[in-house]
């Protein structure tokens, strides 16, 4: 009986930690901008073609985007986002590894754009 409720436990915080690094786009508020860096990973092409209003263009397919974002403020809680997630969960993981505090927005421009019909 201990054993599952060891797991049971581990599982929970498991799946806690994972959904920290998360938010969905469309529940994602740009009050407090003072606080927190917001970072499209789109290519300059896509980002020219819209983006989140006061977002900052890295590039993830650079081949110095680690050396870009090494510059940002690693006190604020960076968001990030691609078209569709794939690309700023893979960047989300480099952040978190180069010690910053950064959150996936899930679903992408293409579900912010979606929502608001922008």
């Amino acid at each position: 009986m201990k054993n599952y409720i060891s797991l049971f436990i581990l599982l929970f915080l498991t799946g806690s930690c994972q959904e920290a690094h998360q938010l969905p786009i469309n529940e994602f508020s740009q009050d407090d901008l003072q606080n927190y860096t917001l970072l499209d990973v789109r290519t300059p092409e896509e980002f020219e073609e819209g983006h989140l209003v006061n977002a900052i263009n890295i590039n993830w397919f650079d081949d110095n985007f680690t050396e870009q974002v090494a510059v940002l403020e690693k006190e604020k809680t960076i968001y990030v986002y691609c078209q569709k997630g794939g690309r700023s969960a893979e960047a989300r993981a480099v952040l978190d590894s180069l010690g910053f505090k950064a959150i996936d927005l899930t679903g992408g421009y293409g579900a912010w754009t979606a929502n608001t019909g922008d």
